[in-house]
């Protein structure tokens, strides 16, 4: 599910076995991711007909640190359709554009943090992520023209020129003898019409 560099980590999310494991999940996360998940729950966690108090967790819901006699799971919510908040919106009414609730730059800082906790995937879609910038790189190249899948370097015009210069010169080459013959037979260029450049 996800490619994370942290094996602790890495196994809370493969096991999902206990509730304590996605409290200690949530707590090593940074408050700002904290509060992205409870305002934007991931789409994985939210599609779950039946969530569990660890998905819940795992969404957002941070328990305090208390013994877990005490902790008691939240009642179940249902699933809102809430909009991508890292890309601009479309009033149904009015039909204006909205600015994404997160700038670019917020985006891209809230991605760094994702990815230094392992909760990459767990983001909405943004232009900012790593397998996004990563599909972009190999569409469009380096930035610099021709780099890109299926473009070529413009180059000068004699590198453009070379190839079809040195397929003529080869030819001429080809057909040399023939044009000596043709040159001697008709008296060292009396009544020649087309001279060699």
């Amino acid at each position: 599910l996800l490619l994370d560099s942290n094996p602790q980590r890495a196994s809370f999310f493969q096991d999902m076995a206990s509730p304590e494991q996605f409290v200690k999940l949530a707590q090593s996360l940074p408050p700002r991711l904290i509060r992205l998940f409870k305002r934007y729950p991931p789409t994985a966690l939210r599609q779950s007909p039946n969530p569990s108090p660890a998905s819940r967790l795992e969404a957002g819901a941070v328990l305090p640190a208390q013994p877990s006699s005490s902790i008691k799971p939240a009642p179940p919510q249902e699933p809102t359709d809430r909009p991508n908040p890292f890309q601009p919106q479309r009033h149904p009414v009015t039909g204006r554009w909205h600015d994404p609730v997160y700038s670019l730059r917020r985006q891209a800082d809230l991605v760094k943090l994702a990815r230094q906790h392992g909760v990459e995937e767990l983001l909405p879609f943004t232009v900012k992520g790593t397998a996004e910038k990563r599909r972009r790189r190999e569409e469009q190249g380096l930035r610099i023209k021709g780099t890109g899948v299926g473009q070529k370097v413009k180059g000068h015009i004699w590198e453009r020129t070379l190839k079809a210069k040195l397929e003529k010169r080869r030819q001429a080459m080809l057909s040399m003898p023939q044009l000596v013959q043709t040159w001697k037979e008709r008296g060292h260029g009396r009544g020649w019409k087309k001279w060699p450049k």
